[in-house]
């Protein structure tokens, strides 16, 4: 049974809240001023405060703070009267979960509290993550709170120990490169290399001999016999980044490779023993590749064996304000400086959709940092602006959320055009893709752009 602290200068008002929170099953306990209500707040013997915002000389801030500076994982929701609303903003700023206005319902009343033991349940488990899983799984650079984000951990638990193939989907910048290091760094392979390579980023003619090596003299420059990636990796675990954008000649070489633990460097003919665990990542639809003959179907099925599929970050809202707080923090200490976020940001946030994802985000908290002036961080330095176009019945000018989104690619690509002066490799590489990735995006929004240099 969930246990609530009523703090309140006003008996009626303690009795009548105390009445409707006991009806709905959960024990009570009553406080008649600010400084009983510190008092109690911080023994942590409650899951949820209620406390007034004015009162005598402690008020519900001062309950506030004594309540989470002892027990951070306890939920305070602050009551306000009219005209105190800044108050109650400064107050979920300080860290209260919610605020509720005077009058209200009981159904509005007990919505607030049901929602603080939920985020208090999730909190928990997220704190049980970081204290004990953390540690023990090396999962520092997954964040999140989202039952998403958990699910994915508890797998992650689950298949590391075993030698399983591992197929990780999802949107470019949801984190499919931390949960395969993840997955390596928790199997019996750990203290063994691990070893990633974006496969859109090596031309076809040097993809084979970069993961299976090569004889002297095998093609001109091959001056000496070099061992492979997959040489490299023996014992440990080696990570296909973008395993769609193999050439489908070399799929067949690869399938081999990954059946029989064995691989031929180009220009010989000796077998070499190989033992890896793969890991393949991509942001395709693999189904849709296959059915293009882009990709081949019994590839497929042996690399889809253990399945992770990634949320994009629009569909995991919970985890941004979490998200933003370990990249704040990440950046103020590398910068030497310590801004503060606006009170509007993490609402602005909340609403936008993310393209980009986690990496998006991650850019857009580093740039903020790098750049603020006067130790304020607003909604303005961190999102895109507006699209010019007037805000009509069919959303952002009329367009369709994939118009917006080719807008916003089409722009930051041009950009990088420029930046880079024409030269697609260089911004493939600002803009954090693979230039077959750029290539293909350039060809589908008709963007032609001649090198000036």
């Amino acid at each position: 049974m969930a246990k609530i602290l009523i703090v309140d200068d006003q008996r009626n008002m303690r009795t009548t809240l105390a009445m409707m929170l006991r009806g709905a099953s959960y024990e009570v306990d009553e406080a008649a001023d600010g400084e009983q209500g510190a008092e109690r707040g911080a023994t942590g013997a409650y899951d949820v405060v209620l406390t007034d915002l004015r009162m005598g000389t402690k008020d519900g801030i001062d309950v506030l703070r004594a309540t989470k500076d002892a027990h951070p994982l306890t939920e305070v929701i602050v009551m306000t009267a009219y005209g105190t609303i800044e108050s109650a903003v400064e107050a979920m700023r300080l860290g209260a979960f919610d605020y509720i206005q005077k009058p209200f319902t009981e159904q509005e009343l007990l919505v607030k509290v049901a929602k603080a033991l939920d985020n208090r349940r999730l909190t928990g488990e997220v704190t049980f993550l970081a204290s004990e899983f953390k540690d023990r799984y090396k999962f520092e650079n997954i964040i999140g709170r989202s039952r998403a984000v958990r699910e994915v951990l508890g797998r992650i638990v689950r298949i590391a120990p075993t030698d399983a193939i591992v197929l990780i989907t999802g949107e470019s910048g949801t984190g499919k490169e931390l949960v395969a290091k993840a997955i390596h760094a928790n199997s019996k392979r750990g203290d063994r290399p691990f070893v990633p390579v974006n496969c859109a980023a090596i031309t076809e003619t040097l993809l084979e001999s970069e993961l299976f090596g090569h004889a002297k003299g095998s093609f001109t420059g091959a001056v000496s016999a070099r061992k492979g990636l997959f040489e490299e990796a023996d014992g440990g675990t080696f990570f296909f980044d973008e395993i769609a954008e193999t050439p489908i000649t070399f799929q067949a070489k690869l399938l081999r490779a990954i059946q029989e633990n064995e691989i031929r460097r180009v220009g010989e003919s000796k077998a070499i023993q190989v033992n890896v665990r793969i890991i393949a990542a991509t942001n395709q639809d693999l189904m849709i590749a296959v059915a293009e003959k882009r990709f081949r179907q019994d590839l497929y099925y042996r690399l889809n064996v253990a399945r992770f599929q990634l949320p994009p970050l629009r569909e995991r809202r919970e985890d941004i304000p979490v998200l933003v707080s370990f990249f704040m923090e990440k950046y103020s200490r590398k910068m030497g400086v310590r801004p503060k976020l606006h009170e509007s940001v993490l609402d602005s946030l909340a609403h936008y959709d993310f393209p980009g994802n986690i990496r998006e985000l991650e850019h857009m908290i580093e740039q903020a940092v790098a750049l603020q002036q006067n130790g304020i961080i607003t909604a303005d330095d961190l999102l895109p602006p507006p699209a010019s176009t007037p805000l009509g019945p069919g959303g952002a000018g009329g367009r369709s959320l994939s118009d917006v989104v080719d807008g916003a690619e089409r722009a930051a690509i041009e950009g990088a055009l420029r930046e880079s002066e024409g030269s697609r490799e260089r911004a493939a590489e600002v803009l954090n893709i693979s230039p077959t990735t750029l290539w293909r995006k350039m060809t589908r929004l008709g963007i032609t752009f001649e090198s000036r240099g």
